[in-house]
This record gives C-alpha cells, sequence and structure tokens, in this order.
C-alpha cells in the first residue's frame, strides 16, 4: 500500500526493529518503575472506569515486555488474557486457576473458558512495541488489536499501552487506515490519558 509515507508495511518493519532494540536494551530497574506506575494507575483508573464484577484485561508477557499478571493478585481482580486465533482474531478469556493452552502465536492463553462480551470488560493493559503522542501503538504486525478494536464496543473500552518513556516517539509512527488510537500509556513517568477518536 503506497501513500505519501510510502510502503507503510516496509516502514513499520523498519520502526519495529529499531523500537524491539530499544526495548531489549531497557534494564530490570526500568521495568520495576513501570509495574509500581501500573499499580498506581490501576486505582485511578479504576475508580474512573470500573464496575463491580467486570474484568481488566491484561496480557502474558513476551520478552521485552513489562510483566503485569500480578495485576490479578491484586483484590482478587477478575483479569483476562486475550487468546489470538488467525482466522478468527483475538478473543478475552477469563484467566482464573485454570489450565493456559498457547494460541495460534503460541502465547499462553485460557482457551477453554468462554469469550468474554466486551461489555464486561471496564479496561484494557495492552503490550506494544512503540506508541506515538496520538495514541497509536506500533505492535507486532498481526493487527489483531487494531482489528478487534474496530468494533465500536471494544474501542469504547478504556485502553491503555504498557511501555517505557524511550518508545514513545515523538513523531507520529506510520499508520494504515485501520489502526486505532489507545486511550493513553503507563511507562516508568507514570500514567498518561489522551483522549482517542477514530
Amino acid at each position: 500500500m503506497k501513500n505519501i509515507y510510502g510502503d507503510i508495511k516496509s516502514i513499520k518493519e523498519t520502526k519495529r526493529k529499531e523500537y524491539n532494540s530499544i526495548r531489549n536494551s531497557n534494564s530490570s530497574l526500568i521495568h520495576d518503575k513501570i509495574k509500581f506506575n501500573v499499580k498506581s494507575a490501576l486505582n485511578i483508573l479504576l475508580d474512573k472506569y470500573h464496575i463491580e464484577g467486570k474484568f481488566i484485561g491484561i496480557y502474558w508477557p513476551l520478552k521485552g515486555e513489562v510483566d503485569i499478571r500480578f495485576i490479578k493478585e491484586i483484590n482478587n481482580q477478575k483479569v483476562a488474557l486475550p487468546f489470538s486465533s488467525k482466522p478468527k482474531g483475538l478473543s478475552y478469556h477469563h484467566w482464573s486457576n485454570n489450565q493456559l493452552a498457547t494460541d495460534s502465536n503460541s502465547i499462553p492463553a485460557p482457551s477453554r473458558e468462554k469469550a468474554i462480551n466486551p461489555n464486561h470488560i471496564s479496561i484494557l493493559f495492552v503490550p506494544a512495541i512503540a506508541i506515538d503522542q496520538e495514541g497509536y501503538r506500533l505492535g507486532y504486525g498481526g493487527g489483531y488489536f487494531d482489528r478487534l478494536r474496530q468494533s465500536d464496543l471494544w474501542f469504547s473500552i478504556p485502553s491503555f499501552v504498557v511501555i517505557s518513556n524511550n518508545c514513545i516517539s515523538k513523531e507520529p509512527l506510520p499508520r494504515d487506515k485501520w489502526d486505532v488510537p489507545f486511550n493513553g500509556w503507563i511507562s516508568e513517568k507514570g500514567l498518561h490519558q489522551i483522549e482517542a477518536t477514530k
């Protein structure tokens, strides 16, 4: 797909390599600061958006990503993990003490649980390779989160990227017409909220 930015796909790939290298150089100290800020932000976001009994969507961490699985242990929060299926896209499933299986991207997920309706999720926390000032995220290229959030019901859920400050781009990241922005991010510098509009 060609436009004023040239070949979006190849530009995204270049940016992925650049920011992956930056992200993989982060120390455990930076990760610890981000985790601390996720805990602090959680209190703010729960007060603002959470309804008792609803789920918080988190993720299973891959290399370089901040591990936020501790949210499951805070006040016995009901959490959900994403399950990716190449033909069907992304769905969220309750993660309690159930056994996990790997999804189509070899990421552990509670696939045997029934998919959760977006009306039953109050907040989403999502990993990223990079994000820009307008909330556009650079992921791994599968398009799972963007396709999911094309739906108004999913887009209406406050969604935040968990990321290190050195992966927040001052310049707009390359984007395709299907990319949708997030409501902000949490980094070692704290919670940053923006109004995400399609």
